[in-house]
Order: C-alpha cells, then sequence, then structure tokens
C-alpha cells in the first residue's frame, strides 16, 4: 500500500481521483497522518521493552501484571496492541503460529550443529523496537555470525519487508553475498518479495523455530548492548538524532570494542583480515 501511495503524483495530467482508482487506493489514505502514542503509552512500551530484555518468555498476562505493580491501569488489550507495534512476542512454543498463505515461505533452520568458520558463511537480521523521547522508530541490523560484525542496520518507522530487504542489499553492495541469512518468522521475512530475493542470488535461508530463544542469539545480544549501552542512557529527542547515536555505537561496536565470544578480539579486525 505504502508503494502505491508514492506513486501518486500531483504534478501528473492524470486526476489525483483516477490515479487512485488505477492503483487500488483510496484517496483519503493521501492525506491520512497517523496520530502517534501518547505519552502514557510511550512510557508503557519503554517499561515492557526492557522487561522483555530480561524476561522472553513472558506474555501479556505477566506483562499486564508488572504494569499493575508499577501503577499504570492497562488492560491485556492494550498490553497485547502495544506489544505487537513493538514487533514483540513472549518466546515459548505454541500451536499454529504461521498466518495462512505464508507457511509455504517458512524455512528449516540451518545452523544447528553447522561450524562457522570464515566472514560471510552466516549473516543474521533481526528488527527491534527502539525508544525515543517522544516516540519510537524499528532497528533492523544484519551481523556477521563468525565475527561478530554489523554489517548493515537502518532506521525505519514500519515493519515491513522493504526496511529489512533494504538494509540486506546495502550490506550487500558493501560487503559481498552471504552463503545463509539466517531469521525469525515475522512476517517480513516469511513473504515472497524476501525469499525470491535471496533465492534469486543464490542464498540460502535459514529460519530460527518457532519458541526458540537462541537461534538469532548473536543479533539479540547486539539488540541488547545497544539499548543498555545507548538507547536507554541517551534517549533521542528524534530520528535524526538517534540515527547519529546509533551510527557511532555500531562504530564503536565494530572497531573498538572486544568480544569474549570471539576470543576478546575487536570483530573489524576478524571479519576484514579474513574477509
Amino acid at each position: 500500500m505504502s508503494q502505491r501511495l508514492k506513486l501518486v503524483d500531483n504534478q501528473d495530467t492524470v486526476s489525483i481521483r483516477k490515479q487512485c482508482e488505477l492503483l487500488s487506493v483510496h484517496k483519503s489514505s493521501l492525506y491520512y497522518s497517523p496520530k502517534g502514542e501518547s505519552q502514557d503509552n510511550l512510557k508503557i512500551m519503554r517499561i515492557m521493552d526492557e522487561h522483555y530484555l530480561s524476561h522472553p518468555t513472558e506474555g501479556v498476562i505477566n506483562v499486564q501484571d508488572l504494569l499493575l505493580g508499577l501503577g499504570f491501569l492497562v488492560n491485556h488489550k492494550r498490553v497485547r496492541r502495544l506489544l505487537r507495534l513493538m514487533g514483540l512476542m513472549a518466546i515459548y512454543p505454541k500451536k499454529n503460529l504461521s498466518k495462512l498463505g505464508l507457511k509455504k515461505y517458512i524455512q528449516p533452520y540451518l545452523l544447528k550443529g553447522l561450524e562457522i568458520k570464515r566472514p560471510n558463511q552466516v549473516w543474521q537480521i533481526d528488527i527491534s523496537y527502539i525508544p525515543m523521547k517522544n516516540g519510537f522508530l524499528y532497528l533492523t541490523a544484519i551481523i556477521d555470525v563468525y565475527s561478530r560484525y554489523i554489517v548493515g542496520w537502518g532506521i525505519s518507522n514500519t515493519l515491513d519487508a522493504d526496511a529489512s530487504l533494504s538494509v540486506l542489499k546495502q550490506a550487500m553492495d558493501d560487503h559481498g553475498k552471504p552463503e545463509i541469512v539466517n531469521s525469525d518468522q515475522g512476517s517480513q521475512f516469511t513473504c515472497e518479495q524476501w525469499g525470491e530475493y535471496l533465492k534469486g542470488r543464490g542464498i540460502r535461508i535459514s529460519m530460527d523455530g518457532k519458541g526458540r530463544a537462541v537461534d538469532n542469539i548473536f543479533v539479540e545480544r547486539f539488540f541488547r548492548s545497544l539499548k543498555y549501552d545507548y538507547v536507554y542512557l541517551h534517549p533521542a529527542n528524534d530520528g535524526l538524532e538517534l540515527y547519529q547515536g546509533v551510527k557511532e555505537y555500531i562504530q564503536y561496536y565494530n572497531h573498538t570494542r572486544h568480544h569474549q565470544g570471539i576470543g576478546r578480539q575487536i570483530p573489524a579486525n576478524l571479519y576484514k583480515t579474513v574477509a
């Protein structure tokens, strides 16, 4: 829908009404400005985000109890809506999780027992909610599993597949093609657009098993570090400030910080000397 709306041209000789008819979009969509979340909801989302980092298996009822204990009078419907808006879902085995029409795009998990011994062998991609002082955005990040080097990232205001695919394309332009890309089973990755692009370039697709908390662990650890070391300590005033702050943190994460998981080496040194 968002892509089709961008095609409407006010300067075209064809009327706006006719363009909307041809593109199958409502004319009112051109003038609709989404209402942001209230300050109360932004506070709740910030609390839920930090809680989820430490307790990813707790669902709507547990989170509601947490908020009630902190003085927020919220019902379970409100908690569930905000969690979905943030892209958060409790990690535990469930039945019939796949939405109809998307099941055919789900791929098996390929990393179990795999020896990862070189850069660009396996990339992991994920999306995380990032709170700001007066709103929030989403951060897509791709990490090279062998070196823990962040090969690509981007900030957007949506959770759609376009944002994820754009980050992947830029990462490939900058660093070459990975052999395997691992993700969760989110709608951004279980869609034709994502699957066809990767398969068309000979990239193997791996996806986390449902209810698994550790399959995509390396990019999750990056998000955790980013939030505790930067986002929560220095909430951004706007998207531009957030972009600059994330850029500086990733520069530090890639080129200065020593990582215990790779023998206390610096990711950039391990990635670039072998890649």
